[in-house]
C-alpha cells in the first residue's frame, strides 16, 4: 500500500540534516583549531630563528 499523499520520510531527513550539520560543525572546528595551532607555532619558530 502506498503512503498518504501527506506523509513522506521526514523524521529522518530531519534526522540526517541534523547529523551532517554537527559533522560540518565539527569539522569546522577542528580546521579553525588545527589552524590557530600551526600559527602559533609558527610564530615560536620565527622568533626562535631572530634570537
Amino acid at each position: 500500500m502506498p503512503k498518504p499523499k501527506g506523509q513522506k520520510n521526514t523524521k529522518n531527513k530531519a534526522k540526517h540534516s541534523k547529523l551532517i550539520a554537527r559533522k560540518v560543525n565539527k569539522q569546522k572546528a577542528e580546521k579553525a583549531l588545527r589552524k590557530e595551532r600551526l600559527k602559533e607555532i609558527i610564530q615560536r619558530a620565527k622568533e626562535g630563528s631572530t634570537d
